[in-house]
């Protein structure tokens, strides 16, 4: 099965979430046991960003160690899990607003976007934006 790194490194359409993983010392954390929850912002999702926005996190080590952090939950939280609550705490610490529309799981404004997929050390969902906590990135 492998755990949340080799997943991510073995998935295709996750490059960017790979390469920023690996610049930051979160991997070390991915390594054990866990649980985590993953909220997984694909390739797409990081072409959304603007080139601006792109080079300032790649600059700025320590936030963007905020914002891969923030997409990382500690614990094991399935798909039933997200339909029963209003948020998620983050290894940030910052919370995910989760909301259900029309059967569609929304976190933030992200749309998840496959079904989760369970891993040694947790479970991975895929997104369709990258996630920011408040105050990290201004325009």
């Amino acid at each position: 099965m492998g755990d949340i790194l080799e997943t991510v490194a073995n998935t295709a359409n996750l490059t960017n979430l790979a390469r920023t993983l690996q610049t930051t010392e979160l991997v070390d954390m991915l390594k054990t046991p866990g649980p985590f929850t993953v909220f997984a912002p694909t390739d797409e999702a990081f072409a959304q960003l603007t080139e601006r926005k792109l080079d300032f996190l790649l600059e700025d080590q320590e936030k963007l160690k905020r914002i891969i952090a923030y997409h990382l939950a500690f614990g094991d939280v399935r798909t039933e899990d997200l339909r029963q609550i209003d948020e998620v705490m983050t290894v940030e610490g910052s919370i995910i607003a989760v909301e259900i529309d029309d059967q569609q799981i929304k976190l933030n404004d992200a749309n998840v976007i496959t079904s989760e997929k369970v891993v040694d050390n947790g479970v991975i969902y895929l997104v369709d934006r990258v996630l920011t906590p408040a105050l990290v990135i201004s325009e």
